[in-house]
Protein backbone atom coordinates (compact mmCIF):
# COMPACT_ATOMS: atom_id res chain seq x y z
CA UNK A 1 0.00 0.00 0.00
CA UNK A 2 1.39 3.44 -0.96
CA UNK A 3 1.92 6.30 1.48
CA UNK A 4 -1.18 8.19 0.25
CA UNK A 5 -3.22 4.99 0.73
CA UNK A 6 -1.94 4.65 4.29
CA UNK A 7 -2.78 8.30 4.96
CA UNK A 8 -6.31 7.93 3.53
CA UNK A 9 -6.92 4.78 5.54
CA UNK A 10 -5.73 6.50 8.72
CA UNK A 11 -8.07 9.42 8.06
CA UNK A 12 -11.03 7.06 7.54
CA UNK A 13 -10.31 5.20 10.76
CA UNK A 14 -9.88 8.40 12.75
CA UNK A 15 -13.14 9.83 11.40
CA UNK A 16 -15.04 6.68 12.34
CA UNK A 17 -13.36 6.54 15.75
CA UNK A 18 -14.70 10.04 16.41
CA UNK A 19 -18.24 8.96 15.50
CA UNK A 20 -18.13 5.99 17.88
CA UNK A 21 -16.59 8.04 20.68
CA UNK A 22 -19.53 10.42 20.53
CA UNK A 23 -21.99 7.69 21.55
CA UNK A 24 -22.34 5.65 24.72
CA UNK A 25 -25.31 3.34 24.14
CA UNK A 26 -25.14 0.28 26.40
CA UNK A 27 -25.83 -2.05 23.46
CA UNK A 28 -23.43 -0.33 21.05
CA UNK A 29 -20.90 -3.16 20.73
CA UNK A 30 -23.54 -5.89 20.46
CA UNK A 31 -25.46 -3.91 17.85
CA UNK A 32 -22.36 -3.30 15.73
CA UNK A 33 -21.38 -6.97 15.89
CA UNK A 34 -24.92 -7.82 14.78
CA UNK A 35 -24.57 -5.48 11.79
CA UNK A 36 -21.22 -7.06 10.92
CA UNK A 37 -22.76 -10.54 11.01
CA UNK A 38 -25.70 -9.36 8.88
CA UNK A 39 -23.42 -7.86 6.22
CA UNK A 40 -21.20 -10.94 6.15
CA UNK A 41 -24.23 -13.16 5.57
CA UNK A 42 -25.73 -10.93 2.85
CA UNK A 43 -23.22 -10.02 0.11
CA UNK A 44 -25.87 -8.20 -1.93
CA UNK A 45 -26.60 -5.84 0.96
CA UNK A 46 -22.88 -5.33 1.53
CA UNK A 47 -22.45 -4.35 -2.11
CA UNK A 48 -25.46 -2.03 -2.00
CA UNK A 49 -24.08 -0.13 1.00
CA UNK A 50 -20.62 0.28 -0.54
CA UNK A 51 -21.46 0.79 -4.22
CA UNK A 52 -19.42 3.87 -5.31
CA UNK A 53 -21.87 4.37 -8.19
CA UNK A 54 -24.63 5.24 -5.70
CA UNK A 55 -24.56 8.51 -3.77
CA UNK A 56 -23.64 8.14 -0.08
CA UNK A 57 -26.90 9.80 0.93
CA UNK A 58 -28.92 7.18 -0.91
CA UNK A 59 -26.94 4.38 0.72
CA UNK A 60 -27.39 5.99 4.12
CA UNK A 61 -31.14 6.08 3.58
CA UNK A 62 -31.06 2.37 2.78
CA UNK A 63 -29.17 1.69 6.01
CA UNK A 64 -31.69 3.75 7.98
CA UNK A 65 -34.64 1.85 6.53
CA UNK A 66 -33.03 -1.46 7.40
CA UNK A 67 -31.60 -0.66 10.83
CA UNK A 68 -33.58 2.13 12.46
CA UNK A 69 -35.43 0.77 15.46
CA UNK A 70 -33.44 -2.46 15.33
CA UNK A 71 -30.12 -1.12 16.59
CA UNK A 72 -29.15 1.75 18.87
CA UNK A 73 -28.79 5.28 17.54
CA UNK A 74 -25.05 5.08 18.17
CA UNK A 75 -24.66 1.94 16.09
CA UNK A 76 -26.69 3.47 13.26
CA UNK A 77 -24.54 6.61 13.41
CA UNK A 78 -21.38 4.52 13.07
CA UNK A 79 -22.81 2.68 10.05
CA UNK A 80 -23.83 6.00 8.49
CA UNK A 81 -20.37 7.38 9.16
CA UNK A 82 -18.77 4.35 7.54
CA UNK A 83 -20.95 4.74 4.44
CA UNK A 84 -19.60 8.28 3.98
CA UNK A 85 -16.11 6.82 3.47
CA UNK A 86 -14.77 5.04 0.40
CA UNK A 87 -13.47 1.48 0.72
CA UNK A 88 -11.60 -0.74 -1.71
CA UNK A 89 -14.07 -3.56 -1.07
CA UNK A 90 -17.14 -4.54 0.90
CA UNK A 91 -14.87 -6.63 3.13
CA UNK A 92 -12.87 -3.57 4.23
CA UNK A 93 -16.15 -1.77 4.97
CA UNK A 94 -17.23 -4.65 7.23
CA UNK A 95 -13.77 -4.74 8.84
CA UNK A 96 -14.08 -1.04 9.67
CA UNK A 97 -17.40 -1.67 11.43
CA UNK A 98 -15.98 -4.65 13.32
CA UNK A 99 -13.08 -2.49 14.45
CA UNK A 100 -15.55 -0.06 16.00
CA UNK A 101 -17.43 -2.91 17.68
CA UNK A 102 -14.20 -4.09 19.30
CA UNK A 103 -13.33 -0.53 20.31
CA UNK A 104 -16.77 -0.25 21.92
CA UNK A 105 -16.09 -3.40 23.95
CA UNK A 106 -12.72 -2.10 25.13
CA UNK A 107 -14.18 1.31 25.91
CA UNK A 108 -16.81 -0.32 28.15
CA UNK A 109 -14.07 -2.35 29.85
CA UNK A 110 -12.13 0.85 30.44
CA UNK A 111 -15.18 2.52 31.98
CA UNK A 112 -15.55 -0.49 34.29
CA UNK A 113 -11.82 -0.26 35.19
CA UNK A 114 -11.27 -3.74 33.69
CA UNK A 115 -9.29 -2.93 30.55
CA UNK A 116 -5.90 -3.92 32.00
CA UNK A 117 -7.27 -7.30 33.08
CA UNK A 118 -9.11 -7.98 29.80
CA UNK A 119 -6.03 -7.08 27.77
CA UNK A 120 -3.84 -9.36 29.89
CA UNK A 121 -6.33 -12.25 29.71
CA UNK A 122 -6.54 -11.99 25.92
CA UNK A 123 -2.78 -11.92 25.63
CA UNK A 124 -2.34 -14.97 27.86
CA UNK A 125 -5.01 -16.93 26.01
CA UNK A 126 -3.27 -16.04 22.75
CA UNK A 127 -0.02 -17.41 24.15
CA UNK A 128 -1.78 -20.59 25.27
CA UNK A 129 -3.18 -21.14 21.77
CA UNK A 130 0.19 -20.38 20.17
CA UNK A 131 1.93 -22.96 22.36
CA UNK A 132 -0.62 -25.75 21.74
CA UNK A 133 -0.57 -27.04 18.16
CA UNK A 134 -3.72 -29.14 18.58
CA UNK A 135 -5.70 -26.23 20.02
CA UNK A 136 -4.33 -23.87 17.37
CA UNK A 137 -5.49 -26.26 14.65
CA UNK A 138 -8.91 -26.75 16.28
CA UNK A 139 -9.61 -23.01 16.40
CA UNK A 140 -8.36 -22.41 12.88
CA UNK A 141 -9.97 -25.40 11.17
CA UNK A 142 -12.57 -23.85 8.83
CA UNK A 143 -13.99 -27.31 8.11
CA UNK A 144 -15.39 -27.25 11.65
CA UNK A 145 -18.47 -25.11 12.30
CA UNK A 146 -17.94 -21.62 13.66
CA UNK A 147 -20.35 -22.41 16.50
CA UNK A 148 -18.29 -25.47 17.44
CA UNK A 149 -15.06 -23.50 17.54
CA UNK A 150 -16.65 -20.71 19.58
CA UNK A 151 -18.07 -23.28 21.99
CA UNK A 152 -14.55 -24.63 22.45
CA UNK A 153 -13.39 -21.13 23.43
CA UNK A 154 -16.26 -20.81 25.92
CA UNK A 155 -15.43 -24.16 27.52
CA UNK A 156 -11.80 -23.12 27.92
CA UNK A 157 -12.45 -19.64 29.29
CA UNK A 158 -15.84 -19.36 31.00
CA UNK A 159 -15.52 -18.93 34.75
CA UNK A 160 -11.77 -18.31 34.45
CA UNK A 161 -11.72 -14.86 32.85
CA UNK A 162 -14.01 -11.85 32.55
CA UNK A 163 -17.07 -12.15 30.29
CA UNK A 164 -15.65 -9.40 28.06
CA UNK A 165 -12.58 -11.55 27.42
CA UNK A 166 -14.77 -14.50 26.43
CA UNK A 167 -16.77 -12.31 24.06
CA UNK A 168 -13.69 -11.03 22.25
CA UNK A 169 -12.01 -14.44 22.11
CA UNK A 170 -15.17 -15.86 20.52
CA UNK A 171 -15.20 -13.05 17.95
CA UNK A 172 -11.53 -13.62 17.18
CA UNK A 173 -12.31 -17.22 16.18
CA UNK A 174 -14.36 -15.84 13.29
CA UNK A 175 -11.39 -13.97 11.95
CA UNK A 176 -12.58 -14.00 8.31
CA UNK A 177 -9.35 -14.03 6.24
CA UNK A 178 -7.05 -13.81 9.27
CA UNK A 179 -5.80 -16.41 11.73
CA UNK A 180 -6.98 -16.43 15.34
CA UNK A 181 -3.56 -15.21 16.48
CA UNK A 182 -3.47 -12.32 13.99
CA UNK A 183 -7.01 -11.26 14.88
CA UNK A 184 -6.21 -11.32 18.59
CA UNK A 185 -3.05 -9.27 18.01
CA UNK A 186 -5.18 -6.70 16.20
CA UNK A 187 -7.53 -6.54 19.17
CA UNK A 188 -4.63 -5.99 21.57
CA UNK A 189 -3.29 -3.21 19.34
CA UNK A 190 -6.72 -1.54 19.51
CA UNK A 191 -6.74 -1.77 23.32
CA UNK A 192 -3.33 -0.08 23.40
CA UNK A 193 -4.46 2.62 20.96
CA UNK A 194 -7.48 3.46 23.12
CA UNK A 195 -5.10 4.24 25.96
CA UNK A 196 -2.55 5.83 23.60
CA UNK A 197 0.01 3.17 24.40
CA UNK A 198 2.53 1.19 22.38
CA UNK A 199 2.44 -2.62 22.69
CA UNK A 200 5.68 -4.22 23.86
CA UNK A 201 6.11 -8.00 24.04
CA UNK A 202 8.85 -8.83 26.54
CA UNK A 203 10.43 -12.28 26.55
CA UNK A 204 12.40 -13.31 29.63
CA UNK A 205 13.83 -16.58 30.92
CA UNK A 206 12.05 -16.22 34.27
CA UNK A 207 9.23 -14.01 35.60
CA UNK A 208 10.01 -10.37 36.35
CA UNK A 209 9.60 -9.01 39.84
CA UNK A 210 7.09 -6.17 40.14
CA UNK A 211 9.79 -3.53 40.56
CA UNK A 212 11.72 -4.93 37.57
CA UNK A 213 8.61 -4.77 35.39
CA UNK A 214 7.93 -1.20 36.51
CA UNK A 215 11.48 -0.07 35.75
CA UNK A 216 11.41 -1.73 32.34
CA UNK A 217 8.04 -0.17 31.46
CA UNK A 218 9.33 3.28 32.43
CA UNK A 219 12.53 2.78 30.40
CA UNK A 220 10.61 1.63 27.32
CA UNK A 221 8.15 4.51 27.62
CA UNK A 222 11.07 6.93 27.79
CA UNK A 223 12.56 5.37 24.66
CA UNK A 224 9.40 5.54 22.53
CA UNK A 225 7.98 8.73 24.03
CA UNK A 226 4.62 7.11 24.88
CA UNK A 227 3.12 4.90 27.57
CA UNK A 228 3.74 1.19 27.00
CA UNK A 229 1.33 -1.76 27.29
CA UNK A 230 3.80 -4.46 28.30
CA UNK A 231 3.07 -8.17 27.83
CA UNK A 232 5.58 -10.52 29.45
CA UNK A 233 6.30 -13.99 28.04
CA UNK A 234 8.38 -16.41 30.09
CA UNK A 235 10.49 -18.30 27.56
CA UNK A 236 13.35 -20.57 28.74
CA UNK A 237 14.83 -20.37 25.24
CA UNK A 238 15.78 -16.76 25.95
CA UNK A 239 18.81 -18.08 27.94
CA UNK A 240 19.10 -15.11 30.26
CA UNK A 241 18.65 -11.43 29.58
CA UNK A 242 15.65 -10.03 27.78
CA UNK A 243 14.13 -9.64 24.32
CA UNK A 244 11.68 -6.81 23.63
CA UNK A 245 9.49 -6.53 20.55
CA UNK A 246 8.18 -3.01 19.99
CA UNK A 247 6.22 -3.09 16.75
CA UNK A 248 8.78 -3.81 14.04
CA UNK A 249 11.70 -3.05 16.36
CA UNK A 250 13.44 -5.81 18.31
CA UNK A 251 15.75 -5.07 21.24
CA UNK A 252 17.99 -8.04 22.03
CA UNK A 253 19.76 -8.44 25.34
CA UNK A 254 19.90 -12.21 25.66
CA UNK A 255 22.71 -14.73 25.92
CA UNK A 256 21.21 -16.56 22.94
CA UNK A 257 21.35 -13.40 20.82
CA UNK A 258 24.95 -12.72 21.78
CA UNK A 259 25.94 -16.30 20.96
CA UNK A 260 24.21 -16.05 17.57
CA UNK A 261 25.96 -12.75 16.88
CA UNK A 262 29.32 -14.33 17.75
CA UNK A 263 28.57 -17.29 15.48
CA UNK A 264 27.81 -14.97 12.56
CA UNK A 265 31.05 -13.09 13.09
CA UNK A 266 33.01 -16.34 12.84
CA UNK A 267 31.58 -17.20 9.39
Amino acid sequence: MSQPDHSAQGSRLSALDAVLDGHHDASLADDLFAVVDLLESQPALRRALTDPGTAPGVRQQLASRLLEGRVSQGALAVVQGAIEQRYVSGATFVAALERQAVRAVFRSASTAAELDEVEDELFRFGRLVASDQELRHALGDRSRSLQGRQELVRRLLEGKVRPTTVTLAERAVKGRDRSFATTLEGYLDLAAQIRQRVVATVRVARPLEDDQATRLRVALARQVGRDVAMHVVVDPAVLGGIRVELGDEVIEGTVAARLEDARRRLH
